[in-house]
């Protein structure tokens, strides 16, 4: 039994998946210009952000936490590694299991991204108070979910 929505369904879009969507676009604009001064695309900014939260993952575990396909995972990784941000260590107790870590070198990077971000997501709130930036951040999730809950 579907759940009955508490909002009125009309004929036309309010227009919030459009502002969303125009905010997801400048963002990401703004992030890719903002990463790009230190040598990162935002893909490997949020594989080295999960590789620091999760400790170990593996190749197919990073590129569901990433948010990319598998096969861009695997090309992202072979360029991580090459440039020392992270490590590949084989499973102890399965072979062809492969673990990826950061580097110091990967934290170090990791670390001026997160100010870089930082900086950008200051502009962006820089009109809301600390009480509204809270519950922007909650409503945000609220969105997500409810969104991630829906089943076509």
């Amino acid at each position: 039994m579907k759940k009955k929505q508490s909002i009125a369904v009309h004929d036309k879009p309010s227009g919030i998946a459009y502002l969303i969507g125009r905010l997801d676009h400048v963002l990401s604009r703004r992030l890719r210009d903002s990463l790009g001064l230190l040598g990162l695309t935002a893909a490997q900014y949020t594989a080295l952000s999960v590789l620091e939260t999760q400790q170990q993952l593996s190749n197919a575990q990073l590129a569901e936490r990433s948010m990319i396909s598998p096969q861009s995972a695997n090309e992202m990784v072979k360029a991580m590694e090459a440039r020392g941000w992270i490590s590949r260590q084989p499973d102890t107790n399965h072979g062809r299991i492969i673990h990826l870590r950061l580097t110091p070198e990967g934290s170090a990077l990791l670390h001026e991204g997160n100010a870089a971000v930082a900086q950008l997501e200051c502009s962006m709130l820089a009109e809301l108070d600390a009480d509204q930036r809270g519950e922007l951040h909650a409503q945000l999730r609220l969105l997500l979910r409810s969104l991630s809950a829906i089943v076509l």
